[in-house]
């Protein structure tokens, strides 16, 4: 058996590694999750100016679309 000094069989040292992994692991997610949703974005406002650059869309519409893309 080991004996037990404040952290189990891996020592302190184990433990700090195990939470900086955890740490990085949701950082690295949750920046991969803002990176997707702001892409999405940026494509919506790209095909809004494209629509408003063939002429489909005047710009009081291309304004009021927009400001409601931003606002979500």
């Amino acid at each position: 058996m080991y004996p037990y000094y404040g952290g189990g069989p891996m020592g302190w040292g184990g433990f700090l590694v195990m939470i900086l992994s955890m740490i990085v692991f949701w950082g690295g997610l949750l920046t991969i999750v803002v990176v997707l949703l702001r892409r999405h974005d940026g494509t919506a406002v790209r095909i809004l100016e494209e629509r408003l650059a063939k002429g489909e869309i005047d710009t009081d519409e291309f304004d009021r679309v927009r400001k409601t893309l931003r606002s979500r």
